[in-house]
């Protein structure tokens, strides 16, 4: 299995000499100041390759860029608006310039507006160290009061919104701005200066937009790019909500293990792939992720090993992100599901068989608190999350 970590450039707090200290083998990353929507060329490709190949000091690093995460669809693709043709085709080109730099795994997602959702950004757990949380009672606050969106008194239990209203009034100015920038960091572009105005329009743009309706434009995207991937020899994986449940009125494709399937045997080949990732998927009860790495298996490209604890036995309901080892995923059942699969693919011969994975998110931890790092991506919570993990691999290796 190979050991990789997400670097978000060079303005990211965790350097390339951070990486190597944490022993991993491989980097991914992405070309987050390009565009969406626009092509990422050869020229950029490169730069960032030869930034991961270099030390601060110009030296050999001994790392690559290898896995991509994520490409983004843009919202016109999702929407089937506008642009969108252009922009599958740029999205082809984008995937053909990878290839040629002998970049191979493709990590992408189809959510709509938000890449991902929490209501705290710095939860701390009695052992003094911070994670992010996702409450769904804040949430709701947000959502009926902060945000005012029509018709959100109808997607919340009387009882949540009772309790939303009460939480909601108890809240000063601060505490209601911190919410909503908390939540509105997992919309692209708006992390910095929240605006409801603007988060109302992008949200008001699916209003007519259904489940299914998302889903035949997902396929859509499938059957243009995926054959394209599969003829440069590339793995697309697409990564699931997060978190695995509606919000905010917006539809919701990937959040199952139905959903999967049902994508995987629309475009059936085997460029069109899965990012397993624990933690997005482990917040919702239904999902066996040991299942589902043993069942869909031969199409996981992408592993994110994540852990959380869930508070409720709800589909929908409040959860924080936990020790890797910690939560409620049973990480060593699923970590010996993805060493069955590598060591199937082995013996079939598949060039693929190892797979990329990496530690995702993390506690802040010691200094951590203090690097201010990217939300979900401390240097040292990582590196914890990462040991653990490899303590696990060749435990069941050796046995």
């Amino acid at each position: 299995m190979r050991q990789t970590w997400r670097w978000f450039g060079p303005q990211d707090r965790v350097s390339i000499e951070d990486m190597l200290q944490a022993g991993v083998e491989g980097v991914v990353s992405a070309l987050h100041h390009i565009p969406t929507g626009a092509v990422w060329s050869p020229e950029e490709i490169a730069t960032r390759q030869n930034r991961i190949a270099q030390k601060a000091d110009g030296s050999p690093s001994g790392l690559a860029w290898e896995v991509v995460e994520s490409l983004p669809v843009s919202e016109e693709i999702k929407q089937q608006k506008g642009e969108w043709r252009t922009h599958i085709e740029t999205y082809k080109q984008s995937l053909r310039n990878l290839a040629e730099a002998g970049i191979e795994v493709i990590c992408y997602n189809f959510m709509p507006v938000l890449d991902w959702t929490r209501t705290d950004l710095t939860y701390r757990l009695p052992s003094g160290a911070t994670c992010m949380r996702f409450d769904f009672v804040d949430f709701a606050a947000f959502d009926l009061f902060v945000l005012d969106r029509p018709g959100a008194k109808d997607d919340f239990p009387q009882e949540v919104y009772e309790e939303a209203k009460e939480r909601f009034a108890r809240m000063d100015d601060a505490a209601k701005s911190l919410l909503a920038e908390s939540i509105i960091y997992g919309l692209p572009g708006d992390a910095e200066a929240p605006s409801m105005a603007n988060v109302r329009a992008n949200l008001a743009q699916y209003d007519q937009i259904s489940q299914d309706q998302l889903r035949s434009h997902f396929i859509a995207f499938l059957e243009e790019v995926a054959p394209v991937a599969q003829t440069l020899g590339l793995r697309l994986c697409c990564h699931p909500d997060d978190p695995p449940f509606g919000l905010l009125g917006l539809p919701r494709i990937m959040s199952t293990e139905a959903d999967y399937l049902s994508m995987m045997e629309a475009v059936d080949i085997p460029a069109n792939g899965i990012t397993l990732c624990s933690g997005s998927l482990g917040a919702r009860p239904d999902n066996d992720l040991p299942g589902m790495m043993e069942r869909l298996g031969d199409r996981v490209h992408f592993l994110h090993f994540r852990n959380v604890t869930r508070e409720s036995t709800n589909i929908k309901g409040s959860f924080y992100e936990a020790d890797h080892l910690g939560g409620q995923v049973d990480m060593v059942a699923l970590m010996r599901a993805a060493l069955d699969e590598e060591n199937r693919r082995k013996k079939a011969g598949r060039a693929d068989w190892s797979l990329p994975m990496r530690p995702d998110h993390g506690l802040d931890i010691l200094d951590d608190q203090k690097r201010k790092a990217q939300p979900g991506y401390p240097a040292i919570g990582r590196l914890k999350g990462l040991a653990e993990l490899r303590g696990i691999m060749l435990a069941l290796q050796h046995g």
